[in-house]
């Protein structure tokens, strides 16, 4: 008989199905089993099971004594079986508690599988160790992967010889060159500088076994930095945990050292998942030390190293999406220390370590607060801010060294410490800028001259990179448009139309932090007209006010005024793009392209990880016979994000069509998936794209009727398309000869065209709604309709 359990495709065999192995439900009996075997389970005498054997029945967790379950009683050898109803014998549940049990999955049959299934199989292991869709991978923000870097055996990496080459000793004060050697002598490792007098060392001041304070026993050098050298240790009063040493300013006076100390404690309170611990500051010998946390990764100085090694010595950057994938997992803890009122003052490849798939930012030595006056200022050359050394560090100064980390970790950035040590070169000439402009623009806007222009958050730079890494993956995956991402800044498009205007570009998110956001979300909905009377007795004229003026404005077709609420907003605030924005729409609905394209220009500098002002900026290159410019940024946009995908598609169709690139133009609008709301405009557009580029090819025009078909238009408009398409095949047979192919149902055939073209013309007459149209398309159909005896 069939196994009577839900979902299971087995039959019962010897009492037991052969596939779930369950036994058949009460009542019911098995055919299958031979004649010689009963038809039915029995149940074994009880001594047949062996004492201290576990109870078989579901939820059960007793254990067989003397033949009977000591839990619930059960028979030893007893079928596997559950109660029909699933529920509990009177007595056995409180009566409040009968629903839940009763409910229970417990009390649910559920097919073998695991472990329950492995009997007689062989297997005793699991072979898979479990789906990776339910990993979340730190790194990539589930966009691009990056390989885990195992952690490093901190014993491996003491070096064996600690010394500074002599082409890496500098002075600590003027940066110029100590201890190199002279007339075939080698240089010294200690002494003072002979440009500032200023005292200098590269011997190691701790040494193998040394117990600093009583409790870090020392195994070796690790590295020599800014501040001499880092050593690695054992945490004798924790478990013998590994730590970093790195020495302090000042450890030759007692007292500048006891205030170095005091200073930065602070940096103890520093507590955040993506940034090293600092654990403690002792002295030894007069000298200081910060006790750190031990991170057994490789830094990204160390990856690109690696790399360079790898390719012959020649510099070999990282990918694009892998480098931005890295500065967006560190963004949280520069708006972490930012919140604090810290700043980190030094970043730089050499201080962002990977472990596994995680990231850590170390070397809190230059760590400040932002009010700081008076400590002294760490940073390098080629990452530190211009205006640092007048104005000292501050939240934008971060924001540039992180900016010019992103290139050095993209490119070869010659000269980024002499030429370039305070400007970007020119993207004209530099290909990783040619060919991602969005992360020229992003980085550009890191690397502002004025710190007021550039990104004024860790949080919003980290918006805008997040979409410039989506950008950079789209482009990457060619072909498939990424699933669409809410903007934090503007709303979805939502265009259902071929046509693109300004008033379907996706809106400006409202601003719900604006101190009158709660009166502009208690207007009645009138007409634009009267909104904006109601709008001019707003409490306050803040920006998100004039916006709404300038929105009502547009609507009610009143371009001057919203022009005037976008000088007033750039007045109160230079910053404010959202202005521009106002402006560009303005200039769309006057028709002013240069204007139109130059205002989100801008705005696009401002968000280049925005597709809203990419739209923006291709309707008004469209618009302004600058077709190739709007062709890229349609492009972009329709790989970037699903939802762009339609109204982008839509407009690389037309310019391409426009150049008389109808394969182009048809690619484009192929582009347009079935569950978008413009797949069907984008059905006809394509039929109408191959019937004007059709000339005598019959295999367009046979796809041409192929979309009319897919479009789900009404049959007046079906009818309308289709007799112009089954026109021009009936000009090309009459003047070519017949065809092979079938154009819709009807073959390439004089007969079969007109018969298609005589329903066309009668469906147009029946659906006309006026007298003339319906004689007009009647004398048609008679005109075309095969000759015949009647």
């Amino acid at each position: 008989m069939k196994c009577q359990q839900p979902g299971c495709t087995g039959t019962v065999v010897d009492g037991y199905c052969d596939v779930c192995g369950m036994p058949p439900a009460a009542g019911s009996t098995t055919t299958s089993a031979p004649a010689s075997r009963a038809t039915t389970p029995t149940t074994p005498p009880a001594a047949a099971v062996q004492d201290g054997t576990k109870c078989q029945q579901p939820g059960c967790t007793g254990t067989i004594v003397d033949g009977y379950c000591d839990v619930c009683g059960t028979p030893a050898g007893a079928p596997v079986v559950a109660s029909p109803s699933g529920d509990t014998p009177s007595g056995d549940t409180p009566a409040g508690d009968a629903a839940s049990v009763a409910t229970g999955s417990f009390r649910l049959e559920s097919a073998a599988i695991g472990s329950q299934r492995a009997t007689g199989t062989g297997a005793t292991h699991r072979v898979r160790s479990g789906s990776q869709r339910l990993r979340s991978a730190r790194l990539g923000a589930g966009l691009t992967t990056i390989a885990p870097i195992p952690l490093v055996d901190p014993a491996k990496v003491v070096m064996k010889d600690p010394q500074v080459p002599e082409d890496k000793r500098t002075c600590a004060k003027c940066g110029g060159p100590v201890g190199r050697s002279k007339d075939g002598r080698p240089g010294r490792t200690e002494g003072f500088c002979p440009a500032c007098g200023q005292e200098f060392s590269f011997t190691p001041k701790l040494h193998p076994g040394d117990l600093v304070a009583g409790q870090y026993e020392v195994a070796g050098c690790l590295a020599h930095g800014g501040l001499g050298w880092i050593y690695l240790a054992r945490d004798k009063n924790v478990s013998d945990r590994w730590v970093v040493l790195k020495g302090l300013l000042n450890s030759g006076d007692a007292d500048a050292l006891a205030a170095a100390i005091a200073e930065q404690r602070f940096l103890a309170q520093v507590e955040h998942p993506l940034i090293v611990e600092i654990y403690n500051f002792v002295t030894h010998d007069n000298a200081g030390y910060i006790v750190m946390e031990y991170v057994g990764g490789r830094s990204l100085k160390q990856v690109l190293k690696e790399r360079m090694r790898d390719n012959g010595g020649a510099y070999d950057p990282l990918p694009v999406d892998v480098a931005l994938a890295y500065i967006l997992e560190i963004l949280p803890a520069f708006q972490y220390l930012h919140d604090l009122g810290l700043v980190y003052c030094d970043f730089k490849p050499d201080n962002l370590i990977q472990v596994g798939d995680a990231l850590k930012l170390i070397d809190l030595g230059g760590v400040r607060h932002v009010d700081d006056q008076e400590s002294a200022i760490y940073g390098t050359v080629g990452y530190q801010a211009p205006e640092v050394a007048t104005v000292g560090p501050t939240v934008a100064s971060d924001i540039y060294t992180i900016g010019r980390t992103l290139v050095v970790l993209c490119m070869e950035f010659k000269g980024y410490q002499s030429t370039y040590l305070s400007s970007l070169p020119d993207p004209e000439t530099t290909a990783l800028f040619r060919d991602n402009d969005s992360l020229y623009c992003l980085v550009a806007k890191c690397c502002a001259a004025d710190p007021a222009d550039r990104f004024q958050s860790a949080d919003e730079l980290r918006v805008q990179l997040l979409g410039v890494l989506r950008e950079v993956v789209a482009k990457q995956k060619a072909g498939t448009a990424l699933t669409s991402a809410a903007s934090q800044l503007f709303e979805t498009p939502a265009v259902t139309t071929v046509a693109l205007d300004w008033d379907q570009l996706p809106a400006l998110r409202e601003d719900t932090s604006d101190a009158q956001y709660a009166w502009l979300t208690s207007l009645a909905p009138v007409s634009p007209e009267e909104r904006l009377e109601q709008l001019k007795k707003a409490p306050e004229d803040t920006a998100e006010v004039r916006i709404w003026r300038a929105r009502a404005a547009l609507e009610a077709q009143q371009g001057e005024e919203a022009l005037a609420q976008s000088s007033a907003m750039l007045q109160a605030d230079p910053w404010e793009w959202r202005a521009l924005w106002v402006s560009g729409l303005a200039a769309l609905q006057q028709e002013k392209w240069d204007n139109a394209a130059s205002a989100f220009n801008a705005v696009y500098k401002q968000v280049p990880g925005e597709l809203a002002p990419k739209l923006a900026l291709a309707l008004a290159c469209e618009k302004g016979d600058r077709s190739q410019v709007a062709a890229e940024f349609y492009n972009t946009c329709a790989e970037t994000d699903a939802a762009y995908v339609a109204p982008s598609a839509f407009g690389m169709a037309r310019i391409r069509a426009e150049m008389g690139d109808t394969d182009g133009a048809v690619a484009a609008l192929d582009l347009v998936p079935p569950t978008s709301r413009g797949y069907g405009e984008s059905r006809q557009l394509r039929a109408e794209v191959l019937l004007r580029g059709s000339g005598e090819d019959l295999m367009r025009l046979a796809a041409a009727m192929t979309s009319v078909e897919s479009a789900g238009l009404e049959p007046y408009d079906r009818a309308k398309l289709s007799s112009k398409i089954l026109g021009r095949a009936l000009e090309v047979v009459t003047s070519k000869g017949p065809g092979t192919v079938r154009i819709g149902s009807y073959e390439a055939k004089e007969p079969a065209l007109r018969d298609g073209l005589e329903a066309s013309y009668r469906i147009l007459a029946r659906e006309a709604q006026d007298r003339d149209t319906q004689v007009l398309m009647v004398g048609r159909a008679n005109a075309v309709r095969n000759w015949t005896l009647t």
